[in-house]
C-alpha cells in the first residue's frame, strides 16, 4: 500500500515519502477565535483528521505530530472584545473572548468526531519566534523597517507565487492590496506592525521603538518552526488560504531558514456552498457548526454530529461540496442502519484493507463510503465477518464512537418529519435563491414541500424594504 497525496504546488498526485518515518509532521491553520466556527469552517478539520487518522495508522500514532494552531491576536478579536465587553480593559476583553471561543471550537469539533491535536499552539505564545524570523530576513535583505512596520520584500524572493501559480502582476490585479505609504512595493506584505493604543503589544523587533504586534502570516511560520522545524511533511488548510497567507508562509519560511521548500506536500480542501449558494449573512444561509449540533424548537433529535461527519466525507476533499438538507437527511436514513448492523459484533482485528487502499489513494473517502455501503449489506445479509469490519471501518472513518443508532437518528427517517430550525433555514436559503433567480416553479415546491412537513412560510419585507421570509409551525 503506498500513500499518494495530491500537492498543490507541483499539481501532481505523488507517492508521499515523509522525511523521517519515525517523526511524520503535519500542520494545519487553525481557528482565529472571536465567533463560533461555521460550517465552513468543520471541512477542514474533518479532513486533517481523517488524514491524521490515516498517518497514525500507517506510520504508528506515537510517530505522527500534528500541529493546528489558535489565532489569538487579530483585529476580528479587538473589535468582538470592544463589542462585547465595553466596560473591561481591551486586553482582558479580548481574553474573554479567545479563551470563550476556542472552548466553542473544541466542543465543536469535539462533537464532529474529531480527535484533538497532538499540539495547539496559541500564535500569543510565540512572540520570540515571530522577532526571530524577522531578524533573519532583515539581515539577509528580505524584510526592512519603515515607519514603525517591519514589511517582507516579495521582489528579493524570485520564487514568489509558485504556489499560487500566478504572476505578480497577477496577484496584484486580483488581490485586494492595502496600500501604505510605508510600503516599497505594492505586493509587499507586514510582518509587524505597531500596536494602537490598549491593543495587544509586545516589544518590537529591529530597533523599533514603539511597541507593535505580528502579521497574520508570521504567527504561522513562527509555530510550525517552533514545534515541526524548519522543513516538515504537511501542510493543509483551506483553499482560500493559498494566496495569500501561504504563499507569504512559504516566502518567509524559506527566507528565513534558506530552504527550498516550507512543507514537502500542501494540501487544500475545496469551497462549501449552502443550497447551491455561497454561503453568507446577507443571503440568511450562514451556518455554524453550533446550528447544526443544536436541539430544535420541535423538540426533535438534533444533527448528530456524525451526521455531519459523514455527509461531510461523502464528497472528495478537493472538489466543492454543497451542503444541503438532502444530503444530511439521506445520511441520517443509512448510518444509523450501519451502525446498527455493526454493534452486534467486535470490531475486526484490522481495518479492511479496501478502506485504507481507498484513503491511501488522496482520501478517497466517497470510495470509502462505496465499501462500507457493501459491508453493510452483506452484514444485514448475516456475514458476521462483514459486521465486524464495517465496525472497524467505521471507527477507523471516526464516523462511529460508541453511539447507539437512535442516538444518531432513527432509520428511515422521513422528509415528512417535523424538520429542524436548521432544515428550515436552509430550505428558506434555496427557495430565497430560487426566487432571485426568478425560477418561481422551484420557489413554489420548496414553499410546499415545507408546507407538507407542517411549515407556513411567510413573505414580506424588513424596515429597509428588502425581502425577507419567515416561518412559523401551521396550526
Amino acid at each position: 500500500m503506498q500513500l499518494r497525496l495530491f500537492d498543490t504546488l507541483t499539481k501532481t498526485k505523488r507517492p508521499f515519502v515523509p522525511i523521517d518515518p519515525a517523526n511524520v509532521r503535519m500542520y494545519v491553520c487553525g481557528p482565529t477565535v472571536y465567533d463560533f466556527a461555521h460550517i465552513g469552517n468543520a471541512r477542514p478539520a474533518i479532513v486533517f483528521d481523517v488524514l491524521f487518522r490515516l498517518l497514525r495508522h500507517v506510520y504508528g500514532a506515537e510517530h505522527v505530530t500534528y500541529v493546528r494552531n489558535i489565532t489569538d491576536v487579530d483585529d476580528k478579536i479587538n473589535a468582538r472584545a470592544a463589542r462585547d465587553y465595553p466596560g473591561l480593559p481591551l486586553n482582558e476583553a479580548i481574553r474573554k473572548v479567545t479563551e470563550e471561543t476556542e472552548r466553542q471550537f473544541h466542543a465543536d469539533v469535539d462533537a464532529l468526531g474529531c480527535l484533538r491535536p497532538t499540539i495547539e499552539p496559541r500564535a500569543t505564545e510565540h512572540i520570540p519566534e515571530m522577532r526571530a524570523i524577522i531578524d533573519r530576513l532583515i539581515a539577509d535583505g528580505h524584510a526592512y523597517v519603515e515607519q514603525d512596520h517591519v514589511l517582507f520584500a516579495v521582489a528579493s524572493m524570485p520564487a514568489y507565487g509558485r504556489l499560487a501559480r500566478r504572476s505578480l502582476d497577477e496577484m496584484l490585479a486580483g488581490a485586494r492590496v492595502d496600500v501604505a505609504p510605508y510600503k516599497r512595493d505594492a505586493m509587499d506584505f507586514v510582518l509587524w506592525k505597531p500596536s494602537k493604543p490598549g491593543e495587544p503589544a509586545w516589544p518590537s523587533p529591529a530597533g523599533i521603538a514603539v511597541e507593535g504586534r505580528p502579521g497574520w502570516h508570521l504567527e504561522c511560520s513562527a509555530m510550525a518552526w517552533k514545534h515541526l522545524g524548519e522543513e516538515f511533511d504537511i501542510h493543509g488548510g483551506g483553499i482560500d488560504l493559498v494566496f495569500p497567507h501561504h504563499e507569504n508562509e512559504i516566502a518567509q519560511s524559506c527566507c528565513a531558514f534558506h530552504r527550498d521548500h516550507m512543507a514537502r506536500t500542501w494540501m487544500h480542501n475545496g469551497f462549501l456552498q449552502v443550497e447551491g449558494e455561497k454561503m453568507s449573512k446577507s443571503l440568511g444561509n450562514f451556518v455554524t457548526i453550533r446550528d447544526l449540533l443544536a436541539t430544535t424548537a420541535f423538540g426533535s433529535s438534533k444533527w448528530h454530529g456524525s451526521v455531519l461527519r459523514l455527509a461531510m466525507l461523502m464528497t472528495h476533499y478537493r472538489q466543492p461540496i454543497d451542503w444541503t438538507v438532502e444530503r444530511l437527511i439521506e445520511v441520517r436514513r443509512f448510518l444509523p442502519d450501519w451502525i446498527g448492523a455493526a454493534s452486534g459484533v467486535p470490531p475486526h482485528p484490522d481495518v479492511p484493507p479496501e478502506v485504507i487502499e481507498a484513503l491511501a489513494d488522496d482520501l478517497n473517502t466517497p470510495g470509502v463510503v462505496a465499501v462500507l455501503h457493501a459491508l453493510n449489506r452483506e452484514a444485514k445479509g448475516g456475514v458476521r465477518e462483514a459486521a465486524g469490519k464495517l465496525h472497524a471501518a467505521l471507527r477507523c472513518l471516526g464516523v462511529w464512537n460508541g453511539e447507539k443508532p437512535d442516538e444518531i437518528g432513527s432509520y428511515g427517517v422521513d422528509v415528512s418529519d417535523a424538520p429542524s430550525e436548521q432544515e428550515i433555514k436552509h430550505y428558506i436559503a434555496a427557495r430565497t435563491a430560487a426566487r432571485a433567480q426568478k425560477n418561481w416553479a422551484e420557489s413554489d415546491r420548496i414553499r410546499d414541500e415545507l408546507a407538507q412537513m407542517g411549515i407556513v412560510l411567510k413573505d414580506g419585507k424588513d424596515a429597509s424594504g428588502q425581502p425577507v421570509t419567515t416561518w412559523e409551525p401551521a396550526r
